[in-house]
Parts: structure tokens; C-alpha cells; sequence
């Protein structure tokens, strides 16, 4: 996506409108600090025509009424075309997100292809109920999409979240609005184009590349949007909270931030744990919400547990995320980049033990950080309290199964847990009590097409992933009619 006039349309592929400003803003490429390329910069103006393009779709075009069969088909040649695409899109993220690329390859791209094929089977097997009556009346229910569906998506794994978003809403009959991350706007702009290529109607999908402060913020106001979808941010959360409550009362799903507890207990093999640890909290350089951020090791194997996490450390190797031996590629730009450091350098001021890392690579370009790890970290310590998104790991000792449930839920967010034990009963024990919406037992980050994930608390509410997310993009409607001869009548 060079500077050509194609770089001046929002892909809305109904109307095919221009941006109609003509302004562009730049998306940079984390390993170099160079500009990739120029992105249509939407606006206001920009999300009304593209909101009329899906509105127009919905209220007069085929996508939700076609049968379901039908939707699942194109859904599926979507997804086939996703997978054909792979290595474009797996690059156009390692460019434009810093994902590795052996990982974007193998497993983003299949995954987001996955996640619409999970959905597209869904698609006609959406149905009411027959609902007995306690009075003379036959009752039943019918299932609608909801309507036009607002998706903002974040920019850390960005074809995973457009597909965890648009498949379910299209599945459901929806049609949407999206709004990739203005650090990650080139892979949405290009499931539009495949999206078009499958048979997806005009007017179903329509992306608006541009900032969260103008395109973000019209789509969370838009008195024509039936409901948002958002992934991000817990301050952004309640901003579009507040736009959807002083508009049209807009549904709003919410997954927001969080700082997960990853709990060791000192019955565990710790040359399996202490790998999983690491790559709770570094993958994707610390990038994802669910990150296992808050390490508690139970004192009995404390010690034991930081030799061997110094011991896969020195395995551990930052570098370029094309490069397959890589484990750890750039921050995604320099605004993360430079608050990751402050919250490094916060860390030492609170007297947190620097136990490795802790700076930038000072002798590349591109946004590079260290994977840093903190020992003799407080509770009440900004680096075990804020969301940092970035490989900073805080270890913490403790001793019983009651203290380590009470610390572990001693925060705001409750997106996420790691529970690592032999004993049944202290697994089960501890999984009831923690407050978060997903609880990964002696494993990390078991995501699966099947398995909702949403967060308790300040992380949010509502699904994505599983049947549940489709939820969202549906509503009930009741009928009622009497009974021949009924009183009613």
C-alpha cells in the first residue's frame, strides 16, 4: 500500500467513498522507526458515509436475509481465501504490529480463518423457541441480528481481533462498521478486500482507517449504530461507555485491561513451569492483555524458581520478528515503547530489585526493550498494579493458598489467571476463588474457537470467542398470538 489514490478510500466496498478530507496519517514500521505507508485518515464525516453504506446493507440488502446456509458458504470461501493469503498477511502484521512472523504465519492468519469457519457454521443454526404458555396464547421466539454493529479493534494481534469480531457480527446477519487501531490499520483493509472476493454484499463490511479520538469516538456516539464492540484500553473503555449511554443507549461489549496473576504452587515440576512463566508474560513482547504479568512463587521454591528463569533467559532472543530464531520483536510504537520504560524506571524508584534487563537496545534502531524482571515487588507498586503491556515481569513470594487468593484478586482488572499445582483440590479451590473471567490450569494462554473470554471487573464484560460472542450480535423478539376459541379472541 504505497501513495496512490487507492491510500485515499475507506474500503467500505458499498459505496466505494473517498476519505473527504484527503488526509492520510502515517503507519510506522516498529523494527525500523521507517514509515510503511500512508492511511486513508477517516473522520467524522468519513463514519456517517460509512455507517449509511452498512445501514443502507441492513435495512435493504440481501446479507441478513439471506438463509443461513447461504451466509455460511460465503463466510467459508472467506476463510478459504484467508488461508490462501496467509503469507501476505502474516507479513503486512509483522510490518505493521511487530508479530513474529513464524507465529503470525503459523498460527495468527490459520487462527483468524478458523475463527470465521467456527462462526460460518453457526450462521444457519440460529433459531428460536416454542414457548408453552401458562394462558391461552402460542408463543415463540424469534432470533435477529441486532443491526449495524460498531468493531474497534486493538493493535496488538490485528487479524486475530478482526476476525474474532467480524465473524460472529456477519454470521449473525449483522452488518459493521470497523475501526482498526491506528497503529495497525493495513491487515483490516485487506480481509475487506478478500472479504469482497468471497461475496460478502456490498455495504456488509466497512473499514474507516484514522484515530480513536475522531473515527473512534463518531462511531461510538453514531445514533445509527445498533451496538459496539471494543477491545483496548480500560480508559477508552469508559469513554465509549459514556458515548453509547448519551447517544441511542447502544449495546456495549467491553474487553479492556488486565494484569493477570500467574500463581506457582511448590508441588510443580519447575522445568516445565518456569518456561511457561516466561512466555506468560513476555509473548508477543508482553503485548496482550492476559499477560501472566503478576508471578506469585510459593516460598518453598522461590529461590529455585528465579535460578532456572535466569538459566532460560539467556535462551531468550529479542531481534527481528522475521527472524525465526526470535523470540521477542519491537514494542509497536514509540508511545508504548517510551511508557514501558517509564513504568521500568518507576519500578527501581518504588525499590523494586532489578533481577534482569531493564533498558532499551540503545545499539539498533526500532523499538526494542530488554525482557525485565523485577524481584521484591509490593503489592501496592505501579508495576504490580498497572496495566504495562510490555515484558515487564513482577515476581512475588507468598506462603498459603489463602494469602496468594487474596493478593492475586487485590486488583482492579479480572481479565485472567494461571494456576500451576499437582493437587486437584488447590486447583479447584483456587479457580472458584479468583475473580477473572478465564482460569488456565497447569497451562497458558489455552485459547480455543470454543472457549469465551471476556473479563470480570474493571477487564470489561461481555464474550469474545465461543458461542457466547455471537450472543452479542443478536436480540429476541417475542410473539404472542391467541389460542383459536381463546378468550382473547
Amino acid at each position: 500500500m504505497g501513495e496512490n489514490e487507492d491510500d485515499k478510500h475507506v474500503l467500505d466496498h458499498g459505496l466505494g467513498s473517498t476519505i473527504r478530507k484527503g488526509k492520510t496519517f502515517e503507519t510506522i514500521d516498529p523494527r525500523t522507526e521507517e514509515v510503511l505507508a500512508r492511511v486513508a485518515e477517516g473522520d467524522k464525516e468519513d463514519v456517517d458515509l460509512a455507517v449509511k453504506a452498512a445501514r443502507h446493507a441492513f435495512d435493504n440488502g440481501p446479507w441478513p436475509r439471506l438463509p443461513g446456509v447461504e451466509r455460511r458458504r460465503i463466510l467459508l470461501k472467506f476463510a478459504d481465501l484467508i488461508d490462501e493469503n496467509v503469507e501476505e498477511l502474516a507479513a503486512i502484521d509483522t510490518l505493521d504490529a511487530g508479530n513474529l512472523y513464524a507465529f503470525a504465519k503459523g498460527q495468527y492468519i490459520h487462527g483468524a480463518a478458523s475463527a470465521i469457519r467456527f462462526y460460518a457454521g453457526a450462521a444457519d443454526k440460529i433459531h428460536g423457541e416454542t414457548l408453552k404458555m401458562a394462558r391461552e396464547l402460542q408463543g415463540y421466539t424469534l432470533i435477529e441480528p441486532v443491526g449495524v454493529a460498531g468493531l474497534i479493534t486493538p493493535w496488538n494481534f490485528p487479524s486475530t481481533m478482526f476476525a474474532l469480531k467480524v465473524g460472529p457480527a456477519l454470521a449473525a446477519g449483522c452488518t459493521v462498521v470497523v475501526k482498526p487501531a491506528e497503529q495497525t490499520p493495513l491487515s483490516a483493509l485487506y480481509f475487506a478486500h478478500l472479504a469482497k472476493k468471497a461475496g460478502v454484499p456490498d455495504g456488509v463490511i466497512n473499514v474507516v482507517t484514522g484515530y480513536g479520538a475522531t473515527a473512534g469516538a463518531a462511531i461510538s456516539s453514531h445514533m445509527d449504530i445498533d451496538m459496539i464492540s471494543f477491545t483496548g484500553s480500560t480508559v477508552t473503555g469508559h469513554r465509549i461507555m459514556q458515548a453509547a449511554a448519551t447517544s441511542n443507549l447502544k449495546s456495549v461489549c467491553l474487553e479492556l485491561g488486565g494484569k493477570s496473576p500467574f500463581i506457582i504452587f511448590k508441588d510443580v515440576d519447575l522445568e516445565k513451569i518456569v518456561p511457561l512463566a516466561l512466555l506468560g508474560c513476555l509473548y508477543n513482547q508482553g503485548q496482550i492483555c492476559v499477560a501472566g504479568s503478576r508471578v506469585f512463587v510459593q516460598e518453598e521454591i522461590y529461590d529455585e524458581f528465579l535460578v532456572k528463569l535466569e538459566e532460560q533467559l539467556k535462551k531468550w532472543v529479542v531481534g527481528d520478528p522475521f527472524d525465526s530464531n526470535v523470540h521477542q520483536g519491537p514494542q509497536v510504537d514509540k508511545k508504548q515503547y517510551d511508557k514501558v520504560l517509564s513504568y521500568i524506571e518507576l519500578g527501581k524508584k518504588q525499590g523494586a530489585t532489578l533481577f534482569s534487563g531493564g533498558k532499551a537496545f540503545s545499539d539498533r534502531k526500532g523499538y526494542y526493550i530488554e525482557p525485565t524482571i523485577f524481584t521484591d515487588v509490593k503489592d501496592d507498586m505501579a508495576i504490580a498494579t498497572d496495566e504495562i503491556f510490555g515484558p515487564v515481569m513482577s515476581v512475588m513470594k507468598f506462603k498459603t493458598v489463602e494469602e496468594v487468593i487474596k493478593r492475586a484478586n487485590c486488583t482492579k482488572y479480572g481479565l485472567a489467571a494461571g494456576v500451576m499445582t499437582n493437587d486437584l483440590n488447590i486447583a479447584n479451590t483456587v479457580s472458584r476463588s479468583i475473580k477473572a473471567g478465564t482460569i488456565w490450569i497447569n497451562c497458558y494462554f489455552a485459547f480455543d474457537d470454543d472457549l469465551p473470554v471476556g473479563g470480570y471487573k474493571m477487564s470489561g464484560f461481555g464474550k469474545d470467542m465461543g458461542m457466547d460472542a455471537l450472543q452479542k450480535y443478536l436480540k429476541t423478539k417475542s410473539v404472542a398470538t391467541p389460542i383459536y376459541n381463546s378468550p382473547w379472541l
